[in-house]
């Protein structure tokens, strides 16, 4: 008896709703994972076929017969070697998130996934009935549990696999990515060995799908909870795993760790990753995007450069009255140092005709943020102009701490296909602009010292509008991450009226948010699929 299992950890990219595709990657992964690692079998991600996640696409008939046909395809071409992946298992009017174990036409187990979360991003109760069984199978004398990620953030499921004779665990996934969320996947796996006494394989899948973004980092850990292999984040790769069974139980041969990356350097690369995915697989050409002066753009023309390349991206300088000599040079220094196109529009005669057409309207009422508002107008007419004309992507700029207080323009700077920072605060994006300049000085030092401003009239800055940001922050997330009361964010040294004024102003511009386009999530809480407060509410602070 051949008491060995080599298998194929394929970290892949696929693709929401491309079941044809799809399919033909995990039989193209199936016969490099034979052929190339000699493997004995290959592991694909949750929902694998039809990628995840798939929403409400899992009530379309035509889904339905896609993922059938699928299946069927996969069973009959996959030969000489074993082939676990995840689909939706349709049966009359129900359906599993299910996974299954092809070799040579035979199935050799079917499992699905018992635990559906429902909180945060996640909404498959929705869709998915709960799986009961567990499910082991039988390769080369090893027997090899199954679960579905969720399934492991609680006991039951694993204890169920080693009850049933598990002597390894393999656990396929969707795991999106937030801060720290490699740390305490790692952590809740160990977790897992320590009750079960058996080692366990995490595949996680990688990629852009909408707002969230998976970053991979599978791994595998022995049964002393030490880590014996982990790809690299935010990589689609095939790796080799070997599992060799002894007296003591089954152990993972000892093979490559890649390291956990930095905070800022893992944010910004799921940036990078969430931009790029997001405009290859909605088939955009390229992105364009305003470019102030400012860091906000800086950063988002980074990343665009980084995700894209510098000839699939366009940067717009539109100046008005306010915009310094300091920004104009900047950006147009920004512009040179990364090779892109750039063109300076000035808004000055739009601005003026709008402004002139509106003239009778507004006699006697003085100068106000409407005049203002009309500026980021201008603008944003202009490029979505050069979108629309170009067919390229226009990439919008604000980060979270603006559109969590409304300090941005609808249908002025808020207009665009896809905001790359629109879940960084106005600190963090300092933070991974500064790493970016680690990797190369790309971004002039002066954008990153100077005081913010939105150079919509004169001498302007941020802190006329808002408390600083090192105040402003911190005061957001423990409301927006942490659900924290006014009593209980006064309590970490906040002065009282303003939480209360930044909390009103977050309630006040629900609306505002509502008509955002998506953007990257990287934190707990992320304005979009898993921040749902009512737009119309009389709730008051300070309670």
């Amino acid at each position: 008896m051949n008491d060995t299992v080599i298998v194929a950890l394929a970290q892949l990219d696929l693709v929401v709703g491309d079941v044809h595709r799809n399919t033909a990657r995990i039989i193209e992964y199936s016969e490099r994972a034979r052929d190339e690692l000699q493997a004995d079998l290959v592991v694909f991600p949750e929902l694998s076929l039809c990628g995840y996640p798939p929403e409400d696409l899992l009530s379309h008939s035509g889904l339905r017969r896609r993922v059938n046909e699928a299946l069927e395809t996969i069973r009959t071409s996959v030969r000489g070697i074993a082939v676990l992946f995840g689909f939706p298992e349709y049966a009359g009017d129900k359906l599993w998130n299910a996974c299954a174990v092809y070799a040579d036409g035979r199935e050799l187990a079917r499992y699905r996934k018992h635990l559906l979360p429902n909180y945060s991003v996640f909404d498959e109760e929705r869709y998915f009935e709960a799986g009961k069984e567990a499910a082991v199978f039988t390769l080369n004398g090893i027997r090899i549990g199954l679960n579905i990620c969720e399934d492991m953030w609680r006991s039951a499921p694993a204890a169920a696999a080693r009850a049933a004779g598990a002597e390894v665990l393999i656990a396929i996934n969707g795991s999106p990515y937030e801060l720290s969320s490699q740390v305490r996947r790692e952590e809740v796996v160990r977790a897992r060995i320590a009750e079960s006494g058996i080692p366990a394989i995490y595949l996680n899948m990688v990629g852009g799908q909408d707002e969230l973004v998976f970053d991979g980092g599978s791994f595998v850990m022995d049964t002393d909870g030490d880590i014996c292999f982990r790809a690299k984040p935010f990589e689609e790769g095939l790796y080799r795993i070997e599992l060799t069974a002894t007296p003591s139980g089954v152990r993972a041969v000892k093979s490559d760790v890649a390291p956990n990356a930095g905070v800022e350097e893992s944010i910004y690369n799921a940036l990078v990753c969430g931009t790029r995915d997001y405009v290859e697989k909605n088939g955009f050409p390229g992105v364009i995007l305003g470019l102030s002066g400012g860091v906000d753009s800086a950063l988002t023309l980074a990343i665009a450069c980084d995700a894209l390349g510098a000839h699939r991206v366009r940067a717009i300088m539109m100046p008005f009255r306010y915009t310094s000599t300091m920004s104009q040079e900047d950006a147009a220094a920004q512009a040179r140092s990364m090779e892109v196109r750039y063109d300076v529009v000035p808004i000055a005669a739009i601005y003026d005709a709008t402004v002139g057409q509106l003239e009778d309207m507004f006699a006697g009422l003085a100068d106000d943020v409407t005049e203002e508002n009309i500026q980021a107008r201008c603008r944003g007419i202009l490029l979505m102009a050069v979108s629309n004309k170009t067919g390229w992507m226009l990439l919008t700029t604000g980060n979270k701490s603006e559109m969590a207080v409304g300090y941005a323009t609808l249908y002025g700077d808020m207009a665009g296909g896809f905001a790359p920072l629109k879940d960084c605060t106005k600190m963090l994006v300092y933070r991974l602009a500064n790493y970016r300049n680690t990797v190369g000085p790309i971004i002039p030092q002066r954008v990153l010292t100077r005081e913010p401003s939105a150079e919509l009239r004169a001498d302007q800055k941020d802190s006329d509008s808002l408390p600083p940001y090192d105040i402003l922050d911190p005061i957001l997330e423990a409301f927006i991450e942490e659900d924290l009361s006014v009593a209980e964010i006064v309590a970490r040294g906040f002065d009282r009226e303003i939480v209360i004024r930044i909390l009103e102003l977050v309630k006040r511009n629900e609306y505002k948010r509502r008509q955002a386009p998506p953007g990257i999530r990287i934190s707990t809480r992320a304005f979009g699929r898993d921040w749902r407060y009512p737009i119309t509410s009389k709730y008051t602070f300070p309670e």
